[in-house]
């Protein structure tokens, strides 16, 4: 079976591998994945963008990979789109129009419960199956719409959980996020808060990043032990410092207790805090909000990240009812996703 695969995100390639785990060898994917999977039809690293501005700057190249995506579709059994709604829905329906007899899977879907309902009608017109790892996401669905909670992808990959903590914080994790620009701005905050907490701080940082990059993005780091294993550093942490995104719910499942920064582009927070209703950033905590109508985090957002703030936040935290929540959240969640939607894909 050949699967037209577009996969933008370094989170979404890492769910792509524990699907392809599931679906085995007689699958063969083509178009936008990791290389390790295969052959993509791009490196994924010319994709990578941060924010509006950037998206804008690289529209017509988009334009093209769509077209190329489109035209690939021909030889595919399947078209399997992960997230990254900007590109994939566009996609959807280019394909769709040209292939109306061709089985479309969107795996990670659009959060157009969030800011966009109107593209929920759209969504399920347009995707055959619709696989949602919300839990709470498909009410917001008509109930004839082809769509289903297959679990969520990241208990596919974190299986050892805490179950208790230590009295004491001895070990801080640091997680400035994966973007350059996101790196950028967290670090000298979280620098300076290193001077505050007399304990061992660990910075993670993504094994793609070369010498020279480090150097750039980081600065001084020589206060921090250096780990690129974000799971692992996550399951020997006491606490953790956090920028927005994927980390922030790998450390909710795991139960390491944290915060969460994120400071972006003044543009890029003043256009999406225009159109993202939500009360939250975090994935823990709009899953936690949704389930038991509480944050399970704290925020801070722009101008309120500082040091100030985030060591007032450590010292009053509740790190005990955190890791009871963590282990009501993975409850609600269930299981991983990659077994049912490997079975969604394989269904003729």
């Amino acid at each position: 079976m050949k699967i037209l695969v577009s996969a933008l995100e370094h989170s979404a390639n890492v769910h792509l591998k524990s699907l392809k785990k599931e679906l085995g060898d007689d699958v063969e994917f083509m178009g936008i994945f990791d290389k390790t999977l295969g052959n993509p039809v791009v490196d994924l690293r010319s994709l990578a963008i941060m924010g509006f501005v950037d998206a804008l700057k690289k529209l017509r190249f988009f334009f093209k990979l769509a077209d190329e995506m489109t035209e690939l579709a021909k030889e595919a059994d399947k078209i399997l789109l992960i997230d990254s709604s900007g590109f994939n829905l566009p996609l959807a329906k280019k394909i769709k129009k040209r292939y109306p007899q061709k089985e479309i899977i969107y795996y990670i879907l659009p959060q157009a419960w969030a800011w966009k309902k109107k593209r929920i009608p759209v969504l399920a017109k347009t995707i055959d199956r619709l696989c949602s790892i919300l839990p709470f996401e498909p009410s917001y669905y008509p109930k004839d719409a082809p769509i289903e909670y297959v679990g969520h992808p990241l208990l596919d990959q974190i299986t050892h959980f805490k179950e208790s903590l230590n009295d004491e914080v001895q070990n801080i994790v640091f997680m400035p996020g994966s973007r350059k620009g996101e790196i950028t701005k967290l670090m000298p905050v979280f620098r300076e808060l290193t001077q505050h907490l007399h304990v061992k701080a660990t910075l993670v940082i993504p094994e793609h990043f070369s010498q020279t990059d480090i150097k750039a993005l980081y600065g001084d780091i020589s206060d921090f032990d250096i780990t690129h294993e974000p799971h692992e550093a996550l399951y020997n942490a006491d606490f953790a410092f956090i920028c927005s995104g994927t980390a922030t719910l790998e450390a909710a499942l795991i139960g390491v207790p944290f915060v969460l920064s994120y400071i972006a582009k003044p543009l890029d927070y003043f256009l999406a805090s225009r159109l993202v209703k939500l009360d939250y950033l975090g994935l823990g905590n709009i899953m936690f909000s949704q389930y038991k109508k509480e944050a399970l985090h704290p925020e801070f957002i722009q101008k309120d990240v500082t040091v100030k703030n985030l060591l007032n936040a450590y010292k009053e935290y509740d790190r005990e009812k955190f890791l009871q929540n963590s282990k009501s959240l993975r409850s609600y969640l269930k299981h991983g996703s990659s077994k049912r939607v490997a079975e969604i894909i394989t269904q003729y």
